[in-house]
């Protein structure tokens, strides 16, 4: 009769055994798949995010009519092109010279610029505003420079922003040639201090709108490389038994915890099941 219960303590060690290994084994195989240049891309891809300027482009349609030469049409699509490119160097100082380089031979220009830590642990981030046509041998020619972490190309279509933005020029402007025609009608002063007021308030718009468009225009057409390199030496594997040891700090912290859960979990069953007989025979 005894051979029982110790058969079935047994199965049970077994498995919490085999669950141990097995957490300790999957956060092993993380810690060789994982890689932090992977959660730094979000990061650096962001590291922007708060400038004001954007860069717009458009997409031109070609018309062909007969047999004379191709004939460019009217723009059909505005889009926001931009490049990220990540970038660790070991000679710093050299490569940051030919990034420079680069970028006045392709003719771009430099929008944004932040510079940062000591000799050794430095950080350079840039935002690049390049023409359109330029934008794909720029984009590989930067990527020459220093040791690439990651890249990504990002382009969103703002063709009906574009169009609304257009439509709020228009409708603001309506707007304010109305008001300025009521101007010329006789009012109370304190009417036509308010009328002066909406005049100013809608020039005011009109102007933040006209900046906005001006974004848009053929002659502001850029696409966006947002480049970042950080100085360091280069980069050793990480020693196979650092990763045991961080392995099985990991297994051990969340298998107490999850051991600890299911014991808390078991015994408010066992109350729960007390609970319910007590109600019953009562």
């Amino acid at each position: 009769m005894s051979v029982l219960p110790t058969l079935k303590y047994k199965r049970i060690f077994t498995w919490l055994v085999l669950l141990f290994v097995v957490m300790f084994l999957l956060r092993l195989l993380y810690g060789y798949t994982y890689s932090y240049t992977n959660e730094s891309v979000g990061q650096q891809e962001s590291f922007l995010s708060q400038v004001q300027q954007k860069n717009y482009a458009s997409e031109k349609k070609i018309q062909l009519k007969g047999d004379v030469a191709p004939v460019p049409a009217a723009s059909s699509q505005k889009y926001e092109k931009v490049a990220y490119v990540n970038s660790r160097s070991t000679s710093f100082t050299e490569d940051e010279k030919q990034l420079h380089g680069t970028i006045r031979q392709f003719g771009a220009i430099i929008q944004y610029q932040q510079e940062s830590g000591n000799k050794g642990n430095r950080d350079l981030r840039l935002m690049i505003g390049v023409s359109p046509e330029k934008f794909d041998s720029c984009y590989y020619a930067i990527q020459r420079i220093g040791t690439i972490k990651s890249t990504s190309i990002t382009k969103v279509d703002k063709t009906n922003e574009y169009r609304k933005l257009n439509a709020s020029k228009v409708s603001m402007e309506k707007n304010l040639a109305s008001l300025n025609s009521l101007t010329s009608q006789p009012g109370k002063i304190d009417e036509r201090i308010l009328l002066h007021e909406k005049i100013a308030e809608v020039e005011r718009q009109l102007q933040e709108l006209g900046v906005e468009l001006g974004n848009f225009d053929v002659e502001n057409e850029f696409c966006t490389i947002q480049f970042s390199m950080y100085e360091g030496a280069a980069e050793r594997g990480i020693p196979f038994y650092s990763r045991v040891k961080t392995a099985l700090e990991w297994t051990v912290k969340y298998y107490v915890l999850l051991m600890a859960g299911l014991c808390l979990a078991s015994l408010g069953a066992w109350l729960l099941l007390k609970v319910l007989t007590m109600i019953k025979t009562s």
